[in-house]
């Protein structure tokens, strides 16, 4: 019987750790408190980066993906590369029920030994910063590291970056990146593949962290505008992380059930069990056929290509 999968979880390594300390420019940890152009500094609990501790936690399969608004895949590559490898170390370490997402520098990106890394069985898929498609000419420029995915046979998940420099950070709530910049992010990320990305890479299964920030519910605006929701990409999946049942029933009547997978965020976010009612007693439980799914079927054809 197929496992439950999380496709969407956050966890650092010792050894990244220890290489984001060593820095004095963002990123960079000072102890636990963690430095980036663009956020308020931010007091990492320890806790939350232990894999034993995690491990007992979960139920099914696991994916693990690098931070991305640390901005690591942008960095020069003689950075990137120290940080990366530290990332990519872990692979071989993780408990059975762990899986990895691979992440590449962007900067003069080595498709090559991009390629080896995603040979790695514990390696499902390779993640990418939104900010890296946030617009149709940055999506084709991106393409060729994108292809050595669809080369592998292996998916592509597009996750937010860096909420970049603001002034004004300090007095903001610190919730709002993940609520303002990183879901615009998501939202331009899927309107260049939209425009461009089917006709770039013709084969890629391709997930969007946080359903996309809620892009194809825009589709009557879209329409308004120009453009044209047209038919519903079948290789193309939406990750349910920090939204609950009203926003998935939303997604889901507009782009249907198959695309939805689950994801989590933790440690940042908590898991959501849309087979209960809201916690507030007020959302429609989805129910179990929904359920299985989201956390089941869905997840198991996106990083296999298996059919529906």
């Amino acid at each position: 019987m197929k496992r439950p999968v999380d496709v969407h979880q956050h966890l650092w390594p010792p050894a990244l750790v220890e290489e984001l300390r060593r820095r004095r420019q963002p990123p960079y940890l000072d102890s636990w408190v963690l430095h980036l152009d663009g956020e308020p500094p931010y007091t990492v609990d320890p806790a939350d980066h232990d894999l034993a501790r995690r491990s007992a936690r979960e139920d099914g399969l696991v994916l693990l993906s690098l931070s991305s608004p640390l901005g690591i895949e942008s960095l020069a590559p003689d950075e990137a590369h120290v940080l990366l490898e530290a990332w990519h170390g872990i692979v071989d370490d993780l408990p059975a029920d762990y899986g990895l997402w691979a992440a590449p520098g962007l900067v003069e990106p080595d498709l090559d030994d991009l390629a080896t890394v995603l040979k790695n069985d514990r390696v499902h898929g390779l993640q990418v910063p939104a900010t890296a498609l946030a617009t149709p000419s940055a999506l084709e420029a991106l393409a060729p590291v994108l292809t050595t995915a669809q080369q592998a046979d292996l998916p592509v998940l597009v996750h937010p970056g860096p909420a970049g420099p603001s002034a004004a950070r300090a007095a903001l709530p610190g919730w709002w990146p993940a609520v303002t910049s990183y879901i615009a992010q998501q939202s331009a990320a899927w309107h260049s593949w939209h425009v461009a990305g089917r006709s770039l890479l013709p084969t890629l299964r391709i997930a969007f962290v946080a359903l996309a920030g809620l892009a194809p519910l825009h589709h009557e605006r879209l329409a308004q505008r120009g453009g044209s929701l047209g038919a519903i990409d079948r290789h193309v999946y939406y990750e349910t992380s920090s939204y609950g049942t009203q926003a998935i029933d939303a997604m889901s009547r507009v782009v249907g059930v198959d695309p939805l997978v689950n994801g989590s965020d933790r440690p940042y976010a908590e898991p959501t069990d849309h087979r209960r009612s809201g916690a507030r007693g007020d959302q429609l439980g989805l129910g179990e056929a929904l359920s299985r799914a989201v956390f089941v079927t869905n997840p198991h054809h996106l990083l296999t290509g298996g059919d529906r």
